[in-house]
Formats: C-alpha cells, structure tokens, sequence
C-alpha cells in the first residue's frame, strides 16, 4: 500500500504540473498568435491607406506597420513583400500592383483572389500570405502581406514550447521521485508502527488463546453441558476467528504481504506449539506420541510456524477416531527439516459423512 500511495502522490504531483505547464504554453502560444495576427492587420491597413493616397507607393516611404512593441519602424517597407489585387462593384480585376514582390505572378495573383472571393472572408490566410479585403464605393480592394516569416515564428515558438515544457516535466518527474518518498515517510513510518503493533499483538494473543482453548476442551470433559464452560470455548473461537481476520487484514496493504523472516529455533516453536494439545489428548484418551530433535533452527516466520502445528495437530484429534493415536515427528535429513505427522483414521464412510 505504502508503494501505491507513493506512486499515487507523484501521479497527483506530475498531473498538476503537467497541467500548469501545457496551460502556460497554451497561453504564450495564443498571445503570441493573436499579437501577431493584429500586427499582420494593422500593417495591411496601414498599407491601403498609403496606396490611397499614393498610387504608386516606394519603398522610402514610411508606412504606419509598427514594431513588436508597438513603436513606428522605419525600416518595415524594405522588410515588407505584398501585393494588391483591386476590383470593380462587379468583382473584375482592374488593377493589379506588385511592385514589392516579385514570387508571385500576375496569373497567380489573379488565382488567389478568385479562390478568396470565393471563400467570402473578409480575412484570412492564404498560403503563405495574410489577405485583407476591404470594400469601397469604388469597388473591392484586396491586399496580400507575405508573413512566412511571422508564420515560421510560430510553428518554431510552439515548438520550442512544447519541448521545453516536455524537459522541464522530465525533470521535474525525477525531482518528485527523489523527493516523495522522503514527503510521506512520516506517513510510512507511521502506518509501519501501527501494522507493526497490530501484527505483534496478534501473535501474542494467539499462545494464550490456544492455552484457553485446550484448558476449555479439558473443562468441558469433566463437567458436560456447563453453561460457562460453552461459552468459554465460543468467545475463545470467535476472538481466535477475529485474531486470525485482523492479522490477514494488516497484510493485505503492506508492500509485501508476508511477514518478515528472521532465524528461531525450530524445535522450541514446534514445543510451544503442542503443549496445549499434550493435556488435550489425554482427556480424550488419545495416545500422543512425538519425538522432536533438538536444536533445530530455521529461517521464516515463527508464528506461521506454530499456527500450521495448531492447525494439523487439531485436525489429526478430530479424525482419529475413539481411542486413537496420534504420531508426530521433527528430524533434520541432510539440510532439510522433515515433519511427519500421522494419525488413527476413521472410516471413509464417516469422514464423508461429517464432511
């Protein structure tokens, strides 16, 4: 769990990041468009309204195109290429000017103004070229500005973008990795404390409630239908049952769902583990007969150790019948432990039975 909440943090950081970073070059990539596509406009007015007055405009003259910031160039006619296409009120070509570019022919520019009067835009772009048309009492005049350059700008402006906010989120992803483990380690090591606790006092319930049990059973051998003595034997299965569900439940959100290993003694957990059953078997005249070498260690987890006697030494008392045996047996062979546990058998017929 405390991996996912991790991973779920840098998830929820890098998002919100993320976020901030394509919005940013969201905005700059619009302002930049929507500042360059007014500067296109007011340059294309102020250029009908030079040839107005002027027939034949040179480049000497100053043209009212201003600069990024707003401020008169001087320079911008000698930086200019445009043309412009006029027409009468029923839309025939009467003049066509082109004394500042020299890549578009007359044929062409006649091309572009049938494929806009088409279009019925007042502006637009058409190639490489802004295009405004405006209608006098005259007729129609229709001016193309040459902008590849202002529209290379921003192809390049949007990439750069696009790749800085790309680096600057790789970047950043490393940065939330190296620091989010050390932001929630409280958390961690809180919620470890807590499992940690629960775990610990789980295992040290379980030996005494397997005692109660067994002291239980004994009792209720010798004073059948005691009215304490079942409940006794009921509370200790459901606190053993809750015992067991709130140990599988603290392991269920940790990273690893088993417990952590460490080296004990074998022999001593398998003791611990069938004292109680030892004065259990002889109240119901079960013959036990174990034999546990000495000085086994191991290398695992003690309480799931003895848990597993618990569970093989009860079944082997409920299936061996009246006046049964039970067999247990903990040796090392080469360099394994070997368990072996056997036990008198009821008949198949009544195993089915109470199955």
């Amino acid at each position: 769990m405390l991996k996912k909440m991790r991973w779920r943090f840098i998830a929820a950081a890098m998002s919100a990041i993320t976020a901030v970073m394509l919005l940013l070059a969201l905005c700059i990539n619009l302002w930049n468009y929507f500042v360059t596509i007014e500067r296109m406009n007011e340059t294309i007015l102020g250029l009908m309204e030079s040839e107005q007055v002027r027939p034949a405009p040179k480049p000497q003259q100053k043209y009212p195109p201003k600069d990024f910031f707003g401020k008169p160039s001087p320079e911008a006619p000698y930086m200019m290429r445009y043309f412009s296409v006029h027409l009468d009120n029923r839309d025939r070509i009467v003049n066509i000017r082109m004394d500042f570019v020299s890549s578009v022919s007359e044929q062409e520019a006649r091309e572009y103004t049938a494929d806009i009067l088409k279009k019925r835009k007042n502006t637009g772009f058409y190639r490489e070229y802004r295009y405004v048309l405006k209608k006098t009492e005259n007729g129609t005049s229709l001016f193309f500005l040459n902008v590849s350059k202002e529209l290379q700008f921003m192809k390049i402006l949007l990439f750069i973008s696009c790749l800085v906010a790309f680096i600057s989120l790789i970047v950043v992803f490393f940065l939330v990795f190296i620091f989010s483990k050390r932001a929630i380690r409280p958390f961690m090591d809180n919620i470890s404390r807590q499992k940690k606790f629960i775990t610990d006092a789980s295992h040290e319930i379980k030996t005494p409630l397997t005692s109660i049990a067994a002291s239980a059973e004994v009792l209720a051998m010798e004073e059948e239908d005691n009215e304490w003595v079942k409940n006794i034997q009921n509370q200790t299965k459901r606190l053993s049952k809750l015992t067991a569900d709130l140990i599988t439940l603290s392991r269920l959100d940790e990273e690893e769902p088993f417990p952590e290993k460490n080296t004990f003694s074998f022999s001593d957990a398998v003791w611990e583990a069938i004292e109680p059953f030892v004065r259990l078997y002889e109240v119901k005249n079960k013959r036990f007969l174990y034999q546990i070498e000495d000085g086994l260690m191991f290398y695992g987890d003690k309480a799931a150790i003895q848990q597993m006697f618990s569970i093989l030494l009860d079944n082997a008392l409920k299936y061996s019948g009246e006046n049964g045996w039970i067999g247990l047996s903990v040796r090392k062979k080469h360099r394994t432990i070997v368990v072996e546990l056997q036990n008198s058998c009821q008949s198949k017929e009544i195993l089915d039975a109470d199955a």
